[in-house]
């Protein structure tokens, strides 16, 4: 599939939004983080900015932008309005529950319920841009649980890196904050080798043949091609990555995504709190870069099955 950069961004930058703000709620509503007004003010303010962020980004996938709305109709049947629903809807639990911590500097009784409500929702939004690729049977690589578990683990580790960024300017980043950082590194990069080793021993099982309905007669090639220069079919669903170029791209994605943070937080652990706070945005910066790499790979390694008739042999 062709890796457009803005669903690219959209996805690790909402990704990141939504896993934040959902560990600020959820933590707060808890009681495990105080209602310190700067932290709330900056926490939030960096969570809402990734996420409207990202759903700016997804417009410019769009031929028509300003038609944008008419996505939001379809919520029975389309995983993507279910998404818009739920990206919408987050914005209002969460935005009160960001209000009582910052101006009243309060997250208990009513406002806790309101964190629980925007932590759930938020996650949920995740879920939905997941299913939004996980539901195409036309495409093998997407078409498992493995898609919604690594968006949702992928979020999770990136709203707790930055957490614990956050909270160690405010000398709040304590062992169990950091800790809870190295297991969400270790689940992500857990799941993401296992979405690929998954993918690896997937049988390619579709042929030509069977894509033109002519299986019956044997097998079948290509007497010519079908259009004599490239259309949109051949552009966005017939992206291809060498292997060699693939290889190299998986272990900077797996060192920078994983690999170097997880030894940041582990510096973070034992280090002085200045030092503590460098490792940390490190840690940060260096998941970024990971996660755009690993995500560009999420696309541009998908086949969809409608290549069999653009000369594939097998999807």
């Amino acid at each position: 599939m062709h890796p457009a950069y803005s669903i690219i961004i959209f996805t690790t930058a909402s990704g990141a939004g939504y896993g934040l703000l959902a560990l600020l709620c959820l933590f707060g509503a808890l009681g495990l983080l105080p209602a310190e007004r700067w932290l709330g003010l900056l926490g939030f303010g960096i969570a809402f900015a990734l996420i409207t962020a990202g759903l700016l980004a997804s417009s410019w996938h769009l031929g028509h932008p300003e038609r944008a709305w008419r996505a939001f109709s379809q919520w029975r049947s389309s995983w993507l309005s279910r998404e818009g629903v739920m990206a919408v809807a987050t914005y209002v639990p969460s935005g009160l529950f960001a209000a009582a911590w910052v101006f009243v500097e309060t997250t208990e009784g009513i406002w806790a319920l309101l964190g629980l409500v925007s932590a759930v929702v938020a996650l949920a939004t995740v879920c939905c841009t997941a299913m939004i690729y996980a539901s195409l049977k036309t495409v093998r690589q997407w078409h498992s649980a493995w898609v919604p578990a690594g968006y949702l683990a992928l979020a999770l580790m990136s709203g707790a890196l930055w957490l614990s960024f956050l909270a160690s300017l405010f000398g709040l980043a304590g062992a169990g904050l950091l800790v809870l950082s190295l297991l969400a590194i270790a689940l992500g990069a857990a799941i993401k080798l296992g979405t690929w080793r998954h993918n690896a021993a997937a049988a390619k099982d579709l042929t030509s043949a069977q894509a033109t309905g002519l299986a019956k007669f044997g097998s079948v090639r290509q007497v010519e091609a079908p259009h004599s220069q490239a259309n949109y079919l051949m552009r966005e669903m017939g992206h291809r990555v060498a292997r060699k170029h693939a290889r190299k791209l998986r272990r900077l994605a797996v060192t920078t995504a994983f690999a170097l943070p997880f030894a940041l937080v582990l510096l973070a652990l034992i280090a002085p709190a200045w030092l503590a706070g460098l490792a940390l945005f490190l840690a940060v910066a260096s998941s970024s870069v990971g996660l755009l790499v690993e995500r560009w790979l999420f696309f541009a390694e998908a086949q969809h099955v409608v290549t069999l008739y653009y000369g594939a042999e097998v999807a």
